[in-house]
């Protein structure tokens, strides 16, 4: 037998299994038998299938799959115009079943991202060595690249003609004390690096020295060498260079969507996964100005000390990022949201045993918590465990929209900074067509938002889809900017923008236009 067919019949029998479970539970037996028992006022309606209620029948019998119809009365547990979707169920069920909620409310969003990074030089500290006259390396006292080498250790001694004529114009301008060529003298050799003991060396001793050695001007370890003893020494070749291990950075990836919630700054843990497991605390210490256009990931570079030498270049790295932000948002356990592939959703617990499953838009995640940026009001209460099986029977009816709640609004003005413009291609295949051929570029525009009053939200960084007709043309990143917001199939778009200063604007564009 294939594996699909497996497949196949797994998926049939544990879609009847929940089924049956839905049917022992919202069936009337199952009920408050005050809220179910049939009167000569309130006769049953019509019978339907619990599995299909499309199949309906006008007296008690038998669904398709074998299973007892369920009675529909004329005034069930709802008024199907005002509460479409809406379920009650008894509390000996409710706790049966095992239904938790949780409240909505305010809090600070941290976000923990994970991620994995590479150990990398930290470039603000390595030195490259270039000679600063021709000549023959006499001496190599750096045998190999690698080598740990400490501040004024020697590097290489060189025979140069050129630092020897500087050396014999000192001593002329010494022997006829000549002030100003001495000091013309002086600083010739400082300008081509002659060491400064070398130099008081040569001033006391009135000897030239034919050969000439250089020092290392920091500690570390030699990242390259290009030389060997004998060579001969150009102006523009680079001998060698030195890198200094105390710090190292650490460049990770983050997805597109993660990069609005990190900032410079931040803190870091990293461990490695060879070695002992720690710990080791950083900062983030840049965040690079573009994208990776095959990957679609930004690259973040991380700051951590290394005085122990632990840290070597090119180790990978499990790296977890600590936002933390100052600004609160409306959030919900992370197991409460419904995640259907095309709608996130979750089940309202509405009291005295009632619920309905209702549409919202998921903003950040985090380990625990979702941030909820539509569909939902602080001090409302949301199921937690056993929402699917609420879920699927809710789903049957429901029109998944807040018809009781009216001071939820599904458009808003606001104002804010505009942070991102994109184009987005976009498919037919994309709209439910199996073309690829054409392709359109959809806008997309990221605005750093002030407080949205209607919808209770605090100032926070949001992703808007453009709609058709509107003109981004005099639009620029850091401008600010009025908008409405529409709520479409769960899409967050700008109906309408504007610069705020709309009449300078337009000035502007007019005599740009006239020059």
């Amino acid at each position: 037998m294939s594996n699909t067919i497996k497949f196949i019949l797994f998926g049939t029998a544990f879609g009847i299994a929940i089924s049956f479970v839905a049917y022992c539970v919202f069936t009337p037996e199952h009920a408050d038998s005050s809220t179910y028992k049939p009167t000569m006022e309130n006769e049953p309606l019509y019978w339907v299938a619990p599995m299909d209620p499309d199949f309906r029948k006008d007296e008690p019998g038998k669904s398709p799959m074998g299973m007892d119809l369920v009675p529909v009365y004329g005034n069930s547990h709802q008024d199907a115009q005002d509460d479409k979707g809406t379920i009650r169920i008894s509390p000996d069920v409710v706790n049966n079943i095992g239904v938790r909620t949780a409240k909505v409310g305010f809090q600070r969003f941290n976000t923990d991202i994970t991620t994995v990074g590479y150990v990398g030089y930290d470039e603000e500290k390595i030195v490259h060595i270039h000679p600063r006259v021709t000549g023959w390396i006499e001496t190599l006292h750096v045998k190999a690249q690698g080598n740990l080498v400490s501040k004024g250790d020697p590097l290489y001694t060189i025979y140069s003609p050129e630092l020897v004529n500087a050396q014999e114009e000192l001593l002329l301008a010494l022997e006829r004390k000549n002030t100003p060529l001495i000091k013309a003298a002086e600083n010739r050799l400082r300008a081509l690096q002659l060491p400064e003991t070398a130099l008081k060396q040569l001033k006391t001793t009135k000897q030239l020295m034919q050969n000439v050695t250089f020092f290392s001007p920091q500690s570390g370890i030699v990242k390259a060498l290009n030389i060997r003893e004998g060579f001969y020494a150009n102006l523009s070749d680079e001998l060698m260079s030195i890198a200094d291990l105390s710090t190292v950075w650490v460049n990770a990836e983050l997805f597109e969507q993660q990069t609005q919630q990190v900032g410079v700054g931040d803190d870091v843990t990293m461990t490695l996964s060879s070695g002992p497991r720690k710990t080791w605390r950083g900062k983030v210490d840049y965040l690079y100005p573009t994208l990776d256009m095959h990957t679609r990931t930004l690259k973040v570079r991380l700051r951590f000390n290394n005085g122990a030498g632990e840290l070597r270049p090119n180790m990978f790295a499990d790296v977890t990022l600590h936002s933390r932000r100052d600004e609160k948002a409306l959030v919900i356990p992370k197991e409460a949201v419904i995640r259907t592939g095309f709608q996130d959703r979750v089940v309202l617990a509405l009291g005295d045993g009632q619920f309905k499953s209702i549409e919202v838009i998921v903003g950040r995640y985090n380990s625990n918590h979702a941030e909820i940026l539509y569909g939902l009001e602080q001090g409302e209460e949301v199921v937690t465990s056993a929402q699917f099986l609420l879920d699927s029977e809710s789903s049957k009816s429901s029109d998944f929209q807040r018809m009781s709640h009216a001071n939820v609004v599904r458009s808003a003005h606001a104002s804010g900074v505009i942070k991102t413009i994109t184009d987005i291609p976009v498919s037919k295949h994309s709209m439910g067509q199996s073309s690829m051929k054409d392709k359109t570029a959809a806008p997309l525009i990221t605005i750093h938002t002030d407080a949205i009053e209607k919808w209770n939200r605090p100032a926070q960084v949001l992703d808007f889809s453009v709609a058709k007709g509107v003109n981004l043309t005099n639009l620029k990143v850091g401008m600010k900017v009025n908008f409405t917001i529409q709520i479409h199939s769960g899409i967050l778009t700008l109906s309408h923008i504007e610069p705020v200063n709309k009449t300078k604007v337009m000035a502007a564009d007019t005599m740009e236009s006239a020059l």
